[in-house]
């Protein structure tokens, strides 16, 4: 009784290609697929920056480089 047969799932395949059609079906699989794909390659491209972020930051202010705290004590 939890799991449906096959002919359940080729019933429900039915329905909703004649309520959205296989125009607005292939849509929205293509619109589906560009958002996954794009998100995979932001997750890469933000995977990249922070490694070479760490490479080279030391911690020290470089020269010319204002710090936050610093500019606040000069202002009061």
């Amino acid at each position: 009784m939890g799991s449906f047969s096959i002919w359940h799932w080729l019933v429900v395949l039915i329905v909703v290609l004649l309520i959205f059609g296989t125009k607005k079906l292939r849509n929205i699989g293509e619109d589906l697929g560009s958002a996954v794909k794009g998100f995979k390659e932001n997750m890469k491209e933000s995977e990249t920056p922070s490694k070479q972020l760490d490479a080279t930051h030391t911690g020290e202010p470089q020269t010319g480089q204002t710090i936050e705290s610093e500019a606040n004590k000069t202002k009061v």
